[in-house]
């Protein structure tokens, strides 16, 4: 199978700005092609791993991947998705991202003998003469047609608008498709499908400039069955850098997915073979548990390597097998003042993180399946307070294999 083929079984493809001619060019092969990342953190998360194992995918069946990390575009910010403007961020805390996220994508792209490189933008953004830009790259944009783009529609209808800052987010990735083009003959940008105006306005701007064929591709973004963008926790995202999210945090998190999210998290964010990946997603009833082990652990080992996924799963069984103490489970802290009223039962599932939503906490209550020090929970209303701590503590548990101690902060 090539890349397209793979890409395509595996659930990862949303759009394709020329299907038949992107066909071609993967039965061909040796495609150099690009996936952009702005530097907005010191570190990558869950949203980009998804793109990250397209790219290895896309490597290991002999294509070439450019990882553009955005120095440059970093300094403006990507309306795209967002409906507020990004905050702005110094030269120097940039470049201290760029750094951080060169390191971490090595962990996963094979950037020896030129199988893969990494660009930074900022090197031809940075230095840009405006009025040559805008004679020889702006003429080529409609207005009329960015301002019908999604990500500027969305901002547009906000009270607080669109900056022009932000209204040149657009052309500016256009030209970094541009100048890939020019350095190193890439022809093809992927991306999150939240990316496709500004994918689109790449491929359009080479081929007015040179006449010759550019192509875009988008993926689905990370979500769960209930169309949720997964990788948020109480303390944030879930970040690949162990210091960040530990590796026991991070195989924690896979484990505890919903039973929906299994098969289509093992196709995206693993390397394990679809007949292996439809055999356990089809899993059901309590089955489907040995499923969510094998995703958190082939993810953690991924992401951490093998020795990290042994230890977090050893940890995960000893903590939920027989014997196990509270105080070796995961904690996270809440503020005493937000318990001054009570705080539902759903909001404190979901605030740490043990379900991905609330409708996942509610059904887990209505089936019995919550605890609160050791006490069942029978009512989706019911409140918890204060004096419900021990020594600052509150033990919660959901299932028979999901403990968490919630600490008075």
């Amino acid at each position: 199978m090539n890349a397209y083929e793979i890409l395509k079984e595996r659930g990862f493809i949303e759009q394709l700005t020329h299907e038949e001619e992107i066909k071609a060019l993967f039965d061909k092969g040796g495609v150099t092609f690009y996936i952009g990342i702005d530097p907005t953190a010191d570190s990558l998360h869950v949203g980009h791993f998804l793109t990250v194992m397209a790219m290895a995918h896309m490597q290991r069946c002999g294509n070439r991947p450019i990882c553009l990390v955005g120095g440059g575009t970093a300094m403006i910010g990507d309306p795209s998705g967002k409906t507020d403007m990004r905050k702005m961020m110094t030269v120097e805390t940039i470049d201290h991202n760029v750094a951080c996220i060169k390191k971490q994508l090595s962990r996963f792209i094979n950037f020896d003998n030129d199988k893969a490189i990494i660009v930074n933008n900022g090197d031809w953004l940075r230095n840009l003469n405006y009025i040559e830009f805008l004679r020889d790259i702006g003429v080529h944009f409609s207005v009329n047609r960015m301002l019908a783009a999604d990500c500027f529609k969305t901002r547009m209808e906000k009270e607080a608008g669109l900056s022009f800052l932000e209204f040149n987010y657009m052309i500016m990735q256009g030209y970094d498709f541009y100048e890939l083009y020019n350095r190193y003959n890439c022809v093809l940008e992927l991306g999150g499908n939240d990316q496709w105006s500004n994918i689109i306005a790449g491929v359009e701007l080479i081929r007015r400039k040179t006449a010759k064929p550019a192509y875009g591709m988008t993926f689905k973004l990370l979500t769960n069955s209930e169309g949720v963008k997964m990788g948020k926790t109480v303390g944030g995202a879930v970040w690949l850098d162990p210091e960040k999210t530990s590796p026991y945090e991070f195989y924690q998190y896979w484990r505890n997915v919903g039973d929906k999210d299994v098969e289509n998290c093992l196709a995206l964010l693993t390397f394990l073979p679809m007949e292996e990946v439809r055999r356990l997603g089809a899993l059901e009833g309590s089955e489907i548990n040995k499923a969510k082990e094998i995703l958190a652990f082939e993810l953690t080992k991924i992401v951490h390597g093998e020795a990290e996924a042994q230890k977090a799963q050893e940890a995960a069984r000893a903590l939920f097998g027989k014997g196990a103490v509270a105080g070796s489970a995961p904690e996270t802290k809440i503020p005493a003042a937000d318990f001054a009223d009570g705080m539902d039962i759903l909001t404190l599932l979901t605030t740490i993180g043990v379900v991905p939503s609330r409708s996942e906490a509610r059904r887990a209550v209505q089936q019995g399946g919550v605890k609160i020090a050791e006490t069942p929970v029978k009512e989706i209303d019911f409140k918890i307070t204060t004096d419900m701590f021990t020594d600052g503590t509150l033990l919660v548990q959901k299932g028979k294999k999901t403990f968490h101690n919630v600490v008075l902060g």
